[in-house]
């Protein structure tokens, strides 16, 4: 039964500490009208939107590293 309950409070912290809370809750909505997502359970959904999220927040923080990393290095080039 711990395991439950230590699921739900991880992902409810670490969704916080990330301010990813609108986004997670944005999800979980997007996918309640979803026919794939119809039948599952309410932990199995909220995994699921959770990695979802997770994901995308770490692609978009990659992108902008990877965004300043080209620009300083243009900028080194032209010095």
């Amino acid at each position: 039964m711990g395991s439950y309950e230590d699921f739900w409070w991880e992902t409810t912290q670490s969704i916080n500490e990330l301010g990813l809370k609108k986004e997670f809750d944005a999800q979980l909505e997007k996918m309640s009208g979803q026919d794939k997502h119809r039948y599952k359970d309410t932990r199995t959904r909220w995994d699921y939107a959770y990695h979802k999220v997770i994901k995308n927040y770490e692609n978009k923080r990659n992108q902008k590293i990877q965004k300043t990393q080209s620009t300083s290095l243009q900028d080194g080039k032209k010095k």
